[in-house]
Order: structure tokens, then sequence, then C-alpha cells
């Protein structure tokens, strides 16, 4: 069954609502952009001109000889509507809706838009915008856009296929793209997206044949269950996904939704989404366009292992240090190989970076000679060469290229990135023999780190299955949830708690403590108290009876006085937990994407460091591990001046553990915390537990 978007961007007729005669006017230029190339019939729709830039026109659409595929709407907001509606009635399949004055603009706005959102959802008729600079195809030689891109297009059709919320930033990117060479063929600018959002652009970029790498910006997102669906599609079918998502800080974040009227979601919980999904997160048009560049050759290491092989020392060492930025190894080359290399250039540093030297001027076979050895005998998963100008040199020029010719004939699937400078007509022959050309050589590191981290996540295959659920678990309850609740709701849950008792008399506490036997915590249960410690809450390593008797009656009295209006479940009598590192993991609900589990290191200092990751609810013990070893202080989890190493497994587990619990309770839970959440080499206990539910935050 054809995708929905397909009338859209094949359409075989098209209609434009509020053409203008004038081709420089938003009404006129699909027209004019498109009558040399479509194939099929355009219909300009004016009711005031019997012909349109030579084409005859129509007053209205319900007048044309035939049914079109997509028309373009482009005519003020107070008729914008009704020419919706009209072509819905019609049964135009998908309409783009170039008229602005909506839901970003003011309420009546938000209303009229809501109109149209109606009107999608009744015909079926798929509508891009409003608010948006339209689509196009190239090899359909379909223009609904008045932007400028289609007048600059030089590069030919390629495997690229843009998504963008963002009109104007839209076309920015198909213009550098232009300029640095980058052949895409779809381009998609969705505006509000009152129907077809940026999600169901990439589902369909997924699905076509024509598509090989994925380009994509948003400011914010509606449908989130729909864009996880189309990045999880993308990672299963081996395509690359490189996204922009703005709004990294609060002004930002305010700047996205006024601009969009979407919600921008917590840029942390962005991160997570794209570390799960496999997708790259550029910073930069510079940035986004080089790993989508590199990514259409279709070319991707094995592995994280490069070779260096350069015309300049300097630059060889600056290449090796942009590798430990981006996740590549500089293994050092055979001995056996360094021996011969050296042979050939007795002065020449071999160990990787391999460095031609100046004499590679006078003999240029010695690049070829470097180049083939290593690709022959050492086991790199892909080469990053750099060249300077030598094959821009009338001396050198044409003997490099028959040097990466041979190259290239003798390695065809060879992942080789060249860093060189040279006109452009330079750069299109070495392209033509498949290689990447990148001018700046860090920057160039940076696009074979992408190209391997693409390579590892392929090769992941599906993500495992996260854990079940105990048949024992607990829903959480609608109201407060004090301390001993949540721990034992959790528990249910399958995570590990540290033993606790709750009491309600200073006798009591003394029992508990006899029964737990060894030092205690006393902890003052309240539902209505979420941070014990700053009404002192908290009594630390009491181990004699009437210490835990006196301090039972302290914490009574600590918590009256502090909150004299807080429920009191009594005391909490818990083993003292001793040994471990001390980690944290909550849950936090994000409004666009729900519950997302957080880890990090624990301690005093974790809302000062930071130190800490998330990702989507729920996930598998495969991904709770990447998470464990993305943040900084990994290495403490190895064993510290002769502590053992601490149990990754278990930590894993209950991770994912609790990405189930989160799930699960998606609509009852606001956060979670479980801090500190000691990991030992045994296992892991959860000392302190806070669920906070829905509404209660």
């Amino acid at each position: 069954m054809a995708h929905s978007l397909e009338p859209l961007l094949h359409p075989r007729a098209i209609a434009v609502v509020g053409a203008s005669d004038n081709a420089a006017r938003i009404g006129g230029r699909p027209i004019h952009f498109s009558k040399s190339e479509f194939q099929g019939n355009i219909y300009p729709i004016n009711p005031n001109r019997e012909t349109v830039q030579g084409l005859k026109a129509y007053a209205k659409v319900g007048d044309l000889p035939e049914v079109p595929d997509s028309a373009v709407i482009s005519v003020p907001a107070a008729i914008a509507v009704d020419a919706i509606r009209e072509c819905a009635d019609f049964g135009v399949r998908s309409a783009v809706v170039f008229t602005s004055g909506f839901a970003e603009q003011d309420d009546d706005g938000a209303r009229a838009q809501a109109e149209i959102a109606d009107i999608a959802r009744t015909s079926g008729m798929r509508i891009v915008g409003p608010n948006c600079l339209g689509v196009f195809t190239l090899t359909e030689g379909w223009y609904g856009t008045f932007a400028n891109a289609p007048a600059i297009t030089k590069v030919p059709p390629g495997p690229i296929g843009i998504a963008s919320q963002s009109g104007a930033y839209g076309s920015h990117i198909y213009t550098i793209a232009q300029a640095r060479g980058i052949g895409a063929n779809y381009w998609v600018t969705t505006g509000n997206e009152v129907d077809v959002q940026v999600a169901e652009v990439i589902e369909y970029y997924v699905a076509a044949p024509d598509v090989g790498v994925i380009v994509a910006y948003a400011e914010g997102v509606k449908d989130a269950d729909r864009l996880r669906a189309a990045l999880e599609a993308a990672r299963d079918a081996h395509k690359p996904v490189i996204f922009m998502k703005v709004g990294r800080t609060e002004v930002g974040a305010m700047a996205a939704a006024s601009h969009t009227a979407s919600l921008a979601g917590a840029d942390a919980i962005y991160d997570a989404l794209f570390k799960q999904y496999g997708v790259y997160r550029a910073e930069t048009t510079e940035e986004m366009l080089d790993v989508a560049y590199a990514c259409q050759f279709g070319k991707y290491p094995k592995g994280n292992r490069v070779s260096l092989q350069t015309i300049s020392g300097g630059v060889g060492v600056q290449m090796a240090d942009a590798c430990g930025s981006y996740g590549l190894e500089v293994a050092e080359m055979p001995a056996d190989l360094q021996t011969d290399l050296k042979a050939m250039i007795p002065y020449a540093a071999v160990r990787n970076p391999v460095d031609f030297t100046a004499q590679a001027l006078n003999e240029p076979d010695l690049v070829e000679k470097n180049i083939r050895m290593t690709i022959e005998r050492a086991d790199y998963d892909a080469h990053a060469v750099y060249l300077a100008g030598v094959p821009a040199s009338v001396f050198t020029g044409p003997a490099c290229k028959t040097i990466f010719g041979n190259l290239r004939d003798s390695f065809p699937d060879e992942p080789m990135i060249l860093s060189l400078t040279g006109d452009e007509e330079l750069i299109r022959a070495y392209e033509a023999m498949g290689y990447p050309v990148i001018e700046d050589p860090t920057l160039m590191i940076r696009a074979v780190g992408a190209l391997a981290r693409f390579s590892e996540i392929f090769g992941r295959g599906r993500p495992d299955a996260p854990p079940s659920l105990p048949d024992g678990a607990k829903p959480v309850p609608d109201g407060a949830v004090g301390e001993f609740e949540a721990k034992a709701i959790l528990a249910a849950a399958g995570i590990a708690m540290s033993r606790d008792i709750l009491v309600d008399s200073a006798e009591a506490a003394a029992a508990a403590w006899a029964e737990i036997g060894g030092p205690v915590v006393l902890k003052i249960a309240s539902p209505d108290i979420l941070h014990k410690t700053e009404i002192g809450g908290v009594l630390l390593n009491l181990d004699d009876a009437a210490a835990v008797k006196a301090g039972f009656t302290t914490l009574m009295e600590r918590a009256r006085t502090a909150k004299p209006d807080a429920r009191l479940d009594g005391v909490i009598v818990a083993e003292m937990v001793t040994g471990g590192v001390e980690a944290v993991a909550g849950v936090v609900r994000d409004p666009v994407f729900g519950p997302a589990v957080m880890f990090g290191l624990g301690g005093v200092f974790v809302e000062v460091l930071k130190d800490v990751t998330f990702r989507l609810a729920p996930f598998g013990v495969d991904e709770a591990r990447r998470m464990i070893d993305e943040i900084q202080g990994r290495a403490m989890f190895d064993g510290v001046r002769g502590a053992p190493p601490a149990d990754l497994d278990a930590l894993a587990e209950t991770l994912a553990r609790l990405s189930v619990f989160a799930a699960a309770n998606a609509e009852r839970i606001e956060s979670v915390d479980l801090n500190p959440l000691i990991v030992r080499a045994d296992g892991t206990l959860a000392v302190d537990a806070l669920i906070v539910p829905r509404g209660d935050g």
C-alpha cells in the first residue's frame, strides 16, 4: 500500500490556489519553477485571470477537468481555510499551505488552524503547513515552494532527503548543500505541522528506495511516539539520520515554542532519544552537512580503528588529537609494516599517523605505496588522508588522480576519506572516484567518527527486550507516597532495596534495631516531607538501644516543629549500608516523551557535577549498559584503591527494571529518585527512594 505522502511528493497533477502571473510573487513561484520540468498538468486557480504564466487559469478548484493529487494554497489567511476545504471536498489528496497567521500568531489564528486540522482529519487529505515554505521532489520536477532553492539547483538529485520544520532554515540547508555538491532529491518543510510532521516525513524517507540519508531539523515535537517509531525504523533500515534539534537553552526553547506552537521538551531528553535510536545530533549546519555528505557515499567502517596518512607531520598530530574526541582509535602500525614503510622514507614517521613528508612531491607514488601497504597488511577500518594542495598542483595533480583512481579500483569498498584543497572541478573529480572530500582535516576526522558510529549502531541489530514486571508488581497510588511505601512499591517491581522497618514508638524502634542487627539509620516517615535532611530528619550510624530510642523521639519532635501539619507515619529504621559505589538513578516525566530514566554518579555533588545520562523508558539491559558507559565517572565502577569492581550486570538490570516500572506507571508518576543507589561487588541496593505521583509535585 502506497504511503499517504506519495501524492504530495509524486503528484501526477497539481493546482496552485492563488496563482500569480508574476513569477516573482509567492503565488507565482511554484508555477514558474515547475512548468518546465513537471510532466503532469499544472492548474492555476485565479478567478481574475484567463491565463497565468501561459497556462489556462480556473476560477475555482471545482472547475478543474481532473482531481489534482496536490494543491498549493497561496491565499490570505482570511480565505485560506475555505480554500483548503474546497480542495478536500473536490477530492484533492494533499495540500501545501504557504499561508501564515495561524497558531504561531494569536488565539484567532489557533482556532483557524484547528479548523484546518479538522479538515485533514475528516477528509483524509494530507496537509503540509500552514506557515511553511513548501515541498519539492527534484526527480519529478515538482516544486511546491516559494523558496529560491530550485533556482540555484545545479547538483543532480542524490540520496538525501531533507525534512525541516523551519522553511527558511530548510532552504538554507539546501542552498549550502548545493554549494557543497551534496545531492538531495526530497525537500519538505512542515511549518506549523497541522497534519504532516517531520516524524512522518522521516517515516516516508525510510521507506523510499531512493533515499539513503535523512537530514532533519526541528524546534519541537508534537507526536513523540511517531517520531520514536520513525527513528527506530530508520535505524532498522540502516539509514543514517542527522538531526538538528534546537532549543537547548531555556531562551531557545521559549523561542521555539513561540515560533512553531509546539512543545520543546527537555533537551537532555532529546539527547536520550537520539542516543537510543542511533541518531547523529548536529550542532551546526556545517556539521550536519559534513556528516550527511560522508554518509551519502555509503562506505561505513566496520569498526573505529583508523589509519592517518598525511603529507604534514603537524596535521597528522592534529588529526590524531581529533580522533580522541570522536571515538576513533589510532592504533600503531604493525612492526613489520613500519619497517617496510621506513625503508621507503627513512626519516618519516610511520607508527600512525604515517607521514609521506615533502618527498611525496618528488615521488608521488609514495602516497599510493603507503596507503596500499596499509590497507593490505594492517587491520584498519577506515583511512583518513590529508593531502593539502598536492592534488591541485600542476606538477603533482595528474599523478594524484591516477594514484587515487588506482586505489579505488583495487579497494572499491574500502572507507577512505580525503582532506585536500582545490577548485570545485577537482573536488568533483575525486568524489566521482568514490572519495568524500572535506577540506579541514579535523572536520574530516569528525566525519569518519560519525561513519564509525553509524556502523556500530547498525551492527547491533534490534535492541534486547526490556525485562518483564514481576507478577506481584504494585501500581503507584494516586495520593502522596512516603518513603517506606515507595520502597515497597519499587521492591515489588524487582528493584533491590535496603532492609528497613517502619515503627511508631521508641520501643519498636529499639526492637527493629535488634532485628536488623548492626548500625542503623533512622529517617522520619511522612508523605508530606520529601526532603528529610532539610529538617534534620535523618540520623546515621546508631548502634545501641538507648541511642535508637532517643533518636526516634528526636525525629518526631523535629518533624512536628518543622512541619506541624505534616502527616507522620512514624520512623523508618533502616540498615546502615556501607561499601560500594554511590550512584543515583531516577525517573523524570517529560511532557513530550513521557518517562525517562536518569543514571549517574551519586553523592553530595550530584547536582553540581551533573554527571548523568538519560534514556526513554522502557529499555533492555544492553541499553542500560550503554548508559553506564557514558558517564564521565565510569571508571569508579572498575574498583578504585583496592576496592572490588562493581556488579555492572546487576546495575544494568536495575536500570532496565526501573525503566519498565516507569513505563507501566507513565500516567501515574511525575518523578522517582533512588539516591543513593549503592552498587556493590555482588549487586545493588537502593537506600532511599522517592516517588512523586502525577499532580503531587
